[in-house]
């Protein structure tokens, strides 16, 4: 326990660290509030925004450990940009999207948070609960442009300007157990194994499994691994001497895959569910495939690409027509809504016409119920809550569109529904 927790303070210190040098070097920058003017049509504009274009930013990851991911995430939203100005764009002016790839590395995230913060009006996309969480205190304090992090860490929460999307790890770990207890035969007394990176993601979601449980009379084993550890052969011979009945698994889909496609090789075939970025359908195309679609589930914020409502199914066509060559995932869904999260608060915001980040972050706070048409209704209401507590439990499937089918529809946990995030 003092082990992990001096790893995660050392991390967390380091960040930190990063933080202050890469602010030390734009202190002189005028901030939000500084400098507004009123541009066309009457609308007050801040950094980011002129006459003409809207800027926003997005800090993705296309070569470390979520690449896969990362790439969808991103050419969804490029893709919301692309249709949003070809029917004229927002408040009169054209939206621009200026990606950078950090891998994650968080050296390179933090480098190119600073480099973008001063030219953009906020970030439609951040992947690294680790990451946003360094820049946080100076998100919150100096720079106060919204951010929709691709990252669902409960410590996260509480800032009006960092906006979790769906359930935060911890809820929807809660859930997840709640899958296993109620669907594959978890019981009062068992051993449930959880393997989880280091840092703010898994430490995160192991605080879900412990609550879960704790409620159960359940016993956690714990797995702790780091981002670059892809094989999971030494985690899967100690869960199974411990005599794990089912295992949780809070990582990237490269340490998913290597655990199940392991666990299947020894013997150990027992469930395993992961948090929602556990997943690549690309994955049903290596060695551990098969094993994938028998033994893993995975808990997901939204219904998967391949859902059967309207939204969805343009969105596949739209992608498919842009991107031939790429496959489906639940990467397209998760850009998406956060793009047009974004892009519905900018709406709100020029009705209100104030385009500064002020304006920008007041206007999402009046999007109490909105439906990016993926089986969730998100309310950004309230800056200290999760918009959603809902999770979708979906399995991979070679033979469904995007690799994935939902096996459970939204439903929030009794053991979530009073947690405190």
């Amino acid at each position: 326990m003092n082990h992990r927790r001096q790893a995660v303070r050392g991390l967390a210190a380091a960040l930190a660290a990063l933080v202050a040098l890469t602010a030390a070097g734009c202190s002189s920058k005028a901030k939000s509030g500084d400098g507004k003017q009123t541009g066309a049509g009457g609308v007050k504009t801040g950094e980011g925004v002129t006459d003409k274009t809207i800027s926003l930013g997005a800090l993705t990851d296309m070569t470390g450990v979520y690449a896969t991911l990362g790439k969808s995430v991103t050419q969804a939203q490029q893709l919301y940009v692309k249709q949003v100005n070809a029917a004229g764009g927002i408040c009169g002016r054209q939206l621009e999207l200026t990606v950078r790839d950090h891998g994650y590395d968080p050296q390179k995230a933090l480098a190119a948070y600073t480099e973008l913060e001063p030219k953009v009006v906020g970030f439609a996309q951040f992947i690294g609960s680790p990451f946003v969480a360094a820049v946080k205190p100076r998100v919150d304090v100096k720079d106060k442009g919204l951010v929709l992090p691709q990252a669902w860490s409960a410590s996260l929460l509480g800032s009006p300007y960092i906006r979790v999307l769906g359930a935060t790890y911890d809820v929807e770990t809660i859930n997840a157990v709640d899958f296993l207890l109620k669907e594959k035969g978890l019981k009062s007394g068992d051993k449930l194994g959880h393997v989880y990176f280091e840092g703010d993601y898994g430490e995160n979601a192991l605080k879900g499994s412990k609550h879960a449980a704790e409620k159960a009379g359940l016993t956690v084993v714990e797995q702790k691994i780091k981002p670059t550890d892809n094989d999971m052969s030494a985690q899967v011979a100690a869960l199974k001497q411990a005599g794990v009945k089912a295992v949780v698994i809070s990582a990237g889909p490269r340490q998913a895959a290597s655990l199940v496609g392991v666990a299947a090789a020894t013997g150990l075939r027992i469930p395993v569910v992961g948090n929602n970025s556990a997943f690549a359908p690309q994955l049903l195309g290596t060695q551990a495939g098969p094993a994938l679609e028998k033994m893993y589930w995975f808990a997901s914020p939204s219904l998967p690409i391949g859902a059967d409502t309207p939204t969805a199914q343009k969105l596949v066509a739209d992608y498919k027509a842009a991107y031939p060559s790429d496959s489906l995932d639940n990467g397209i869904v998760a850009g998406w809504t956060a793009a047009s999260v974004f892009g519905e608060a900018l709406k709100k915001a020029c009705e209100s016409k104030d385009l500064t980040r002020d304006g920008v972050d007041k206007a999402l706070l009046t999007l109490t119920s909105y439906d990016a048409g993926f089986g969730m209704s998100h309310n950004l209401g309230d800056p200290k809550a999760p918009s959603s507590r809902e999770s979708v439990i979906i399995q991979p499937d070679k033979k469904v569109p995007g690799g994935m089918r939902t096996v459970r529809q939204p439903f929030v946990a009794d053991a979530a529904k009073s947690y405190t995030p």
